[in-house]
């Protein structure tokens, strides 16, 4: 399920909610209790590596063999 960042604009404390994508857009209540929260913007890093390595020797527009 996706979380969502908020921040209370009263108190300034920031929260996650995790919820359904179809109630993203719903509006949070603070958990020191103000209800005026706005949705924070979060950006997602992805990381990691190639499961394999890029085919060399070759190449063209089908990997060398019906382009000569």
């Amino acid at each position: 399920m996706p979380r969502y960042d908020f921040r209370c604009r009263e108190c300034g404390t920031t929260f996650e909610v995790s919820r359904p994508m179809a109630r993203a857009s719903d509006p949070a209540d603070c958990p020191r209790g103000h209800d005026d929260t706005v949705r924070l913007l979060s950006t997602v890093a992805v990381g990691g590596r190639a499961a394999a390595p890029a085919p060399s020797g070759g190449g063209g527009c089908c990997g060398g063999g019906c382009c000569s």
